[in-house]
């Protein structure tokens, strides 16, 4: 059995709807990076198929897509992201947590170790990439990096991430792979140690969030930045 120390003393877990729109999707994360004070995670699934691509991507190379998806810049980072069949979380680690010390790859190795533990507890054999593999396209799915989730010898989970003084965010995608029905709380629990308690996301939140949404990820200058 694969086995994996926790990442975190406890943690705040959100199983979330899977009708938002995806620019709401992208503000929710960053309200929570805004709000929380413990380590959380949020998971969702989509009912629509949609887009998702880094901070640093280009528009023009996503909107031959755009007549069949819904279309997001992220405020992470990484390659192009197609959302639909797979389930997608956001990890928040607030700045006064003491995980948040740690080096983005090391959290980025932590979290994909706790992933593969996860999986592990269903009969599942997968491997984290030692390195990253030749570019071949810009989708996120298509280029394994370090620490990456690999299983016969596909990515099944990557992950790109945003840090400020306030916190660290990091939105990470699972595909290509069958997960049991309680994959979501093994995730949780490897990386608490399994100290966590579910939450559900309050209007307070949505609130601020569908403002994100109206002054960044819905608009036009957003998404065309690059």
């Amino acid at each position: 059995m694969v086995r994996t120390m926790s990442v975190f003393d406890a943690l705040t877990v959100f199983h979330d709807v899977d009708s938002r729109p995806a620019a709401l999707n992208m503000a929710i994360d960053e309200a929570l990076l805004e709000s929380v004070t413990q380590p959380t995670i949020r998971f969702y699934r989509w009912d629509h198929p949609a887009l998702s691509f880094g901070y640093f991507g280009k528009a023009v190379e996503v909107e031959d897509y755009s007549s069949e998806r819904e279309i997001v810049r992220r405020w992470t980072g990484g390659g192009i992201v197609f959302h639909g069949e797979d389930l997608t979380y956001s990890l928040v680690i607030p700045a006064s947590d003491s995980a948040f010390g740690k080096s983005s790859m090391s959290i980025y190795k932590e979290t994909h170790a706790a992933i593969r533990a996860a999986l592990a507890t269903t009969g599942k054999t997968s491997e984290l990439a030692e390195d990253a593999f030749p570019r071949i396209s810009e989708s996120c799915f298509a280029n394994p990096v370090r620490a990456d989730v690999m299983l016969n010898g596909k990515k099944i989970a990557g992950a790109a991430q945003r840090r400020t003084r306030g916190g660290l965010l990091q939105q990470g995608s699972i595909q290509n792979v069958d997960l049991a029905p309680d994959f979501e709380r093994s995730f949780a629990g490897q990386l608490s140690g399994f100290n966590w308690r579910e939450r559900t996301i309050d209007s307070t939140l949505i609130d601020r969030a569908q403002q994100i949404a109206g002054e960044k990820y819905a608009t036009v200058s957003w998404l065309r930045r690059r």
